[in-house]
């Protein structure tokens, strides 16, 4: 099993996701429907599970198994989010993914930068983590800002990379490999040291996302 620890910096905390923040989680979800829509992890085959609790325990369960980390993300001590650190492999790959979420009233507190950097610190000093990945898409500004700030290096475009919001979606992809970030996340970003220009995406990358994918089928 792997530790989830609660970590802190300034008014931000992240710590273990539990079962008793079912009832926060609900109320977060139902208040910010219009603003977590757009961005929300949908299942191609229409089912959608309401089950908060639910969601919790098979988060908690991936945990035991060691293949993630399940955070609550809390301001001023009051639950604002979640991010998961999810798709943990060890050995020759050691590499992980970062999805998070949060409630609209506190964005623009930093908010989400402070929790991945914490959560990717860890990540790298104490869970045995090479690299990490965050996923993006491409009309999400606020989420392409958290990946500027911490200087995550873009890495590419994604075609029709996950379901959101009811279709397949492109994404772009950014990481960090530990060795890059010698000095911690968010000691770099506190103290202004993020490479300009690393996190940003390329004209021409924001060109070919904003370029219809040909899916029609072609026989030779």
């Amino acid at each position: 099993m792997t530790t989830i620890p609660t970590l802190s910096h300034g008014r931000v905390t992240i710590r273990p996701l539990r079962l008793r923040d079912s009832r926060d989680l609900d109320v977060a979800l139902a208040t910010n429907r219009s603003w977590l829509s757009t961005w929300e992890a949908t299942n191609p085959s229409g089912h959608v599970s309401t089950d908060v609790r639910g969601s919790i325990r098979a988060l908690q369960a991936n945990a035991r198994a060691g293949l993630g980390l399940p955070f609550a993300m809390e301001l001023d001590g009051r639950f604002v989010g979640q991010l998961n650190v999810s798709g943990v492999s060890y050995g020759s790959l050691a590499s992980a993914s970062i999805g998070y979420w949060v409630v609209e009233g506190a964005a623009g507190h930093n908010v989400t930068p402070i929790a991945v950097a914490l959560a990717t610190d860890h990540c790298f000093r104490n869970v045995g983590i090479h690299r990490l990945e965050i996923c993006i898409r491409p009309e999400n500004a606020p989420s392409l800002r958290v990946v500027e700030k911490l200087g995550f290096r873009y890495e590419g475009l994604r075609r029709r990379y996950i379901h959101i919001n009811g279709d397949w979606r492109d994404h772009f992809c950014f990481a960090l490999v530990a060795e890059e970030v010698r000095e911690g996340v968010l000691e770099r970003w506190v103290g202004g040291h993020v490479p300009p220009g690393v996190g940003s995406v390329p004209l021409a990358a924001r060109d070919e996302a904003a370029a219809p994918i040909d899916t029609g089928r072609r026989y030779h």
